[in-house]
């Protein structure tokens, strides 16, 4: 364990964040000698690949990075198999390794940044799917007991970037130790009709698609819209796309024609928070170390030097115009942990 830890290295915003105690776990069974600290009600933050996060400048409690690695083929079946993760596994580089051995079903979250283990908590998805499509079960070691508990894709209560994990009474409850996932090993029904993918594949002249050739269109639009990280601190996306009434969007489709939407479900509608953010002419705006990525508006980019006030602040003055505008509250994606934490 270590005191006063940065953790710039270890969240993809690069905030400054100091650590009053650090913790690297590789194995579950590490986490027996801290469970008295652990249940003791101090402040206790979970850590994965820092990529869906807005940490304060200071945060006093126990941060437990979870760097519990290894994959494993636990079952293969004719047309399927079943792979457990450790939760500590970079995400995108499970999904290339799936893809390797040849097993389809992850091709369209393929760069999306952070951990097998923050995967569930965010119910990640990208391009018309989403993990819970794949999701078998997990193992999560339940910090106020010390026991064990699997989850099934119904325990884990999945929504819209959602999860049984987000909610506030269980959040920084479990640390996921391993995922277990239900793959194809055989031709299976590609999604290729949202977003991009299918004009990526047409450029190509790639006329019957495998997963692999997917993954690769993914992979190029997300780095085509998306900055990295190493060089503009982000959080990827940083609202939720918000879903509204099919008469709400009807009656913004009478003034703003152009206004894009997906299906959400009975009588409602997806609408791309990007799109709205853009419109209002959010879009490479910038106030001091802040600023809307210029190829997308729906990322906020740390220009170097900011802190989490100023990016919450100014994704506030964003959510206020879009409000404004089109009477739509967004969301943010992100989980900003309190500011208002000092040593």
């Amino acid at each position: 364990m270590q005191a006063n830890y940065n953790l710039k290295s270890l969240n993809t915003f690069g905030i400054a964040a100091i650590a009053a105690q650090y913790v690297a776990i590789h194995h579950p069974d590490e986490l027996s000698q801290l469970l008295p600290q652990l249940q003791s009600n101090s402040p206790c933050l979970i850590l994965g690949g820092g990529s869906n996060l807005l940490l304060p400048d200071y945060y006093p409690g126990l941060v437990l990075h979870n760097c519990i690695k290894f994959i494993k083929v636990v079952e293969e079946r004719e047309n399927e198999v079943i792979v457990r993760a450790g939760g500590g596994v970079n995400w995108h580089e499970f999904v290339l390794w799936t893809l390797q051995q040849g097993f389809g079903g992850l091709e369209n979250m393929a760069l999306i940044p952070g951990t097998v283990g923050a995967a569930p908590v965010q119910n990640i998805g990208a391009y018309g799917r989403e993990l819970k499509d794949v999701f078998l079960r997990l193992e999560a070691l339940e910090l106020s007991t010390g026991k064990t508990r699997t989850f099934s894709n119904e325990d884990c209560q999945f929504g819209y970037r959602d999860s049984f994990f987000k909610q506030p009474e269980n959040r920084n409850g479990f640390l996921i130790t391993s995922v277990s996932f239900l793959l194809t090993k055989q031709k299976h029904q590609l999604y290729t009709h949202y977003g991009a993918i299918q004009e990526q594949l047409e450029h190509k002249q790639i006329k019957q698609p495998s997963p692999q050739d997917v993954a690769a269109a993914v992979i190029e639009i997300r780095r085509s819209k998306l900055p990295d990280w190493r060089i503009y601190g982000n959080a990827g996306s940083f609202f939720k796309n918000p879903v509204i009434s099919e008469a709400h969007f009807k009656q913004l489709q009478t003034q703003f024609p152009s206004i894009p939407s997906y299906p959400a479900g009975t009588s409602q509608v997806k609408v791309p928070a990007g799109w709205l953010i853009d419109q209002c002419g959010w879009k490479g705006q910038r106030q001091g170390a802040v600023g809307c990525y210029k190829h997308q508006a729906l990322v906020i980019v740390n220009h170097g030097g900011a802190t989490a006030a100023e990016i919450l602040a100014f994704s506030t003055l964003i959510m206020k115009d879009v409000q404004e505008k089109y009477g739509i509250e967004l969301e943010r994606e992100v989980n900003a942990i309190s500011t208002t934490l000092t040593p």
